[in-house]
């Protein structure tokens, strides 16, 4: 049986994602405090796929996860999940907002009800937890020095906490995306509705850098859903840049422009090719379809063995 890593305990959004991902439902189900742990014991082989948030909708990318796949042994992506975020503001039975004076929650989660806290409880402290599960886990044994926390409703009901307020988070529509990662082995199918993530590292900082890698795609036709800069944690002023890409590296333009960027780059850590999650499919440009440049490469052949 296989098994799976997740941020924990049970109820947290990564669960909630690991939940959604159905090839996982008959797997084992081992929990990690850390998205560093979860990954750490899937290089090790103790673990067969670890979920983890990489790039949400209010607070953008997951750091921890982009620097700890930007780095170490090869990891790849197989496949994605987008879970919608909804916050309740839970406590024990009889609290009321009234007897709030410090709120528990992840940082990503606090990110996300800043302004409800602002304005119904502008002076309660923050005290940063692992999880927004574990902080109403906390709640339930009483050993948090807060007395109420940030998670999911069923993170609140899970621990048989009281619900003081619903919907709290600052956007109504935030959506976090969750990614299933593996050791490097077979390429998911190719769907046409694909996503590639890289990593790449420049030879040199100078003037027009992240010009070259961009025209590599552009050239090609290839639209970029996502681009963060990222310190290599080498020197000041040192950083790699994380890509999500439309298509699949078997896509002709897409396997070209990856050529383009091994040729300029000092690395490129292919983070692999998976389905996406909306199934929505990768827009192909007039003249970068596959044939066309297949087309293109019999052309040089030809030229190549002497012919016109």
């Amino acid at each position: 049986m296989s098994r799976y890593g997740f941020l924990g305990p049970e109820g947290t959004f990564t669960s909630m994602a690991l939940d959604a991902w159905q090839p996982a439902a008959a797997g084992e189900r081992v929990t990690f405090g850390s998205v560093d742990a979860a990954l750490t014991a899937l290089r090790s082989g103790a673990i067969d796929g670890a979920m983890v948030p990489i790039e949400n909708s209010v607070e953008g990318g997951v750091s921890a996860t982009l620097d700890a796949l930007a780095s170490g042994e090869p990891l790849v992506v197989v496949g994605e999940v987008l879970v919608p975020v909804t916050f309740v503001l839970a406590a024990t039975s009889g609290t009321t907002l009234r007897d709030v004076h410090a709120v528990g929650t992840h940082s990503h989660a606090w990110a996300q009800v800043r302004g409800w806290m602002a304005a119904h409880l502008p002076g309660a402290e923050y005290v940063a937890t692992l999880s927004t599960a574990s902080a109403a886990e906390a709640l339930e044994h009483g050993r948090q020095p807060y007395e109420a926390a940030v998670c999911a409703p069923a993170a609140a009901q899970r621990h048989g906490l009281e619900v003081l307020a619903s919907g709290i988070g600052d956007m109504q529509a935030a959506v976090t995306r969750f990614v299933l990662v593996a050791r490097p082995g077979e390429l998911p199918a190719r769907t046409g509705a694909d996503k590639t993530t890289v990593v790449l590292f420049q030879r040199e900082d100078h003037a027009g850098g992240l010009l070259e890698l961009l025209e590599q795609f552009a050239a090609r036709g290839i639209n970029m859903t996502r681009l963060e800069s990222r310190p290599t944690k080498d020197s000041m002023g040192s950083y790699c840049f994380s890509i999500d890409l439309e298509g699949h590296v078997l896509d002709e333009r897409l396997g070209e422009a990856l050529m383009g960027l091994k040729r300029i780059c000092a690395e490129v850590r292919f983070l692999g090719s998976y389905p996406r999650a909306d199934r929505q499919r990768a827009t192909v440009a007039p003249l970068t379809s596959d044939a066309d440049f297949s087309a293109a490469r019999a052309w040089l052949d030809g030229i190549r063995s002497g012919g016109s």
